[in-house]
């Protein structure tokens, strides 16, 4: 790939802290055998341009590029968007020529850092072809310089931030898809959570440390089912017009049972009593009122 030149077509800084930019059509890149090679070229010529011929049958262009050269490599981006398409480095770059034959096309192999094979790129510049080749062997020839003056230290640095760069890139892959199953898990369980629509939500009643419902004199028991899991008895239900006390015997009240239900002699002296309460409430009342008859004398 190096070649020496007395004059170069460019300034040493041009290329070293900045880039040449060309424009051409893109034919395509295709597999080889060898990292490089005349014959190993024309044939990646032939097998593009003939590939080329079909599409362009089809009513397809050769798509345009922008070629961006500086010591570090050569991109090839999209001239409108300025997205970058192929990032080969210089370092990958193992053969670079023009066809003779057909002084619009020229050609580079680059190792393709992923699937590590010779990948033949492919160019057609109606004016630049040579000029563009030039370019790039007058960036490896100062690469080459660089590379003596650092002692080989410049290479592995790129090399490694190369590394770096590929493998913050699969972080980054491997983070987006470890965010988007977190997502999924907080879906489905917001889905099971959630009752579905129009059903009715059923708090359960709380029970004491004795794993009882609290009563409240205003609202109904309701028999629960306890938290081991057993039904609670069927309630006792007693006729309403039975009422018995806390001893199981029915209440007694003096004053509304009839004369049938006590002995002649009990009888008589519960009707004393009664009188006898009733005539004290009599007098009671007449004290009340002759109290203000008192105080008006």
């Amino acid at each position: 790939v190096r070649r020496i030149y007395s004059s170069w077509m460019h300034t040493p800084e041009a290329l070293a802290k900045h880039y040449i930019a060309y424009n051409a059509k893109f034919l395509g890149n295709t597999e080889v055998e060898a990292p490089k090679g005349t014959e190993v070229v024309k044939d990646a010529v032939r097998k593009l341009k003939f590939q080329r011929h079909i599409k362009k049958s089809e009513g397809q262009k050769i798509p345009k590029v922008e070629l961006q050269i500086s010591i570090y490599g050569v991109k090839i981006l999209d001239p409108k968007t300025k997205d970058v398409q192929h990032n080969c480095q210089l370092h990958r770059i193992s053969f670079c020529a023009d066809d003779k034959t057909d002084k619009r096309i020229f050609t580079f192999i680059c190792k393709d850092s992923e699937s590590n094979k010779h990948l033949c790129f492919v160019f057609d510049s109606e004016k630049c072809a040579e000029e563009i080749t030039l370019t790039i062997g007058q960036a490896f020839d100062l690469a080459y310089k660089k590379f003596l003056e650092s002692g080989g230290k410049d290479v592995e640095t790129r090399k490694q931030i190369g590394g770096l760069q590929k493998r913050i890139q699969e972080l980054e892959t491997e983070n987006a898809e470890l965010k988007k199953q977190l997502q999924e898990l907080e879906e489905q369980l917001m889905m099971a959570n959630v009752p579905p629509a129009g059903s009715i939500s059923i708090k359960p009643q709380s029970t004491d440390i004795f794993d009882m419902v609290p009563f409240s004199p205003v609202t109904p028991l309701v028999p629960t089912r306890a938290s081991n899991g057993c039904p609670p008895p069927p309630p006792t239900s007693l006729p309403p017009d039975i009422r018995k006390d806390l001893f199981g015997a029915e209440p007694f009240d003096p004053f509304t049972c009839g004369a049938a239900d006590f002995p002649p002699d009990i009888q008589s002296k519960l009707d004393e009593m009664q009188e006898g309460f009733k005539m004290g409430l009599t007098l009671e009342g007449a004290i009340f009122s002759l109290d203000p008859l008192d105080s008006r004398c």
